[in-house]
């Protein structure tokens, strides 16, 4: 196709019409035009938005809980593997938890997800078992019970805090996974590369509902059929 012809004179005047810093005011319409073009809608801008600041979706979980007895106010806050193992059908509720990021992590747990069951606070720390997620969040009742050891008087009725899921017991690991050796292995991983580099058993150690990559609970599973380090 020939080129589109430009009406005649027009050029000559805008030409002639200098700017205060030297340009033509031709190149400074050009330039604003540019800039328009390339300027990102606000649609563009809240999915770009939207999309830096989703938390990452977890599909296994780490899940602390103590196996050897501790009173607080008089009652035992003990509950080990073995105690979930020995109720009816196998399922309790993991209710007690009173951090927001481990509150989070409980409310973005999906039915059917598996998680290890961690003894935290006992002579050897470490993975005991797996058990599944059987009932997603819903309101921890504990929070509002003046004689449980978790109550909270800050939470209302209308709008409460605190969230907890039903859990399954599923097997024991076939051996159990210390603390000691996972810490090796998430030291040499730092080092060289590895599953456990960023595990949050060590980046955010004192959250007792923890998410895990499908590598490492993978990773982590599959110690149980090795010798330890």
């Amino acid at each position: 196709m020939p080129p589109k012809k430009k009406p005649s004179g027009s050029k000559r005047t805008v030409n002639s019409a200098k700017d205060g810093d030297g340009e033509t005011a031709s190149s400074a319409k050009e330039a604003v035009g540019r800039k328009r073009k390339a300027a990102p809608s606000v649609e563009a801008v809240n999915k770009e938005s939207t999309e830096a600041f989703s938390p990452p979706q977890y599909c296994h979980w780490l899940m602390k809980s103590e196996p050897e007895s501790r009173f607080e106010n008089g009652i035992d806050v003990k509950f080990g593997i073995e105690d979930l193992k020995a109720l009816s059908n196998q399922i309790s509720c993991w209710d007690g938890v009173r951090n927001y990021q481990a509150r989070n992590f409980m409310r973005q747990m999906k039915e059917g997800q598996l998680a290890f069951f961690y003894h935290s606070n006992c002579k050897e720390p470490g993975i005991a078992g797996i058990m599944k997620i059987v009932k997603e969040a819903y309101v921890d009742h504990t929070q509002f019970d003046k004689k449980d050891v978790h109550f909270d008087a800050t939470s209302k009725s209308d709008n409460p805090k605190w969230s907890m899921v039903d859990v399954q017991y599923q097997r024991m690991t076939k051996r159990y996974i210390p603390l000691s050796e996972l810490k090796k292995y998430h030291l040499q991983h730092r080092t060289i590369g590895g599953p456990l580099k960023d595990m949050a058993l060590f980046t955010r150690a004192r959250l007792s509902v923890q998410p895990l990559t499908s590598e490492e609970f993978d990773f982590v599973l599959s110690l149980e059929d090795q010798e330890p380090l």
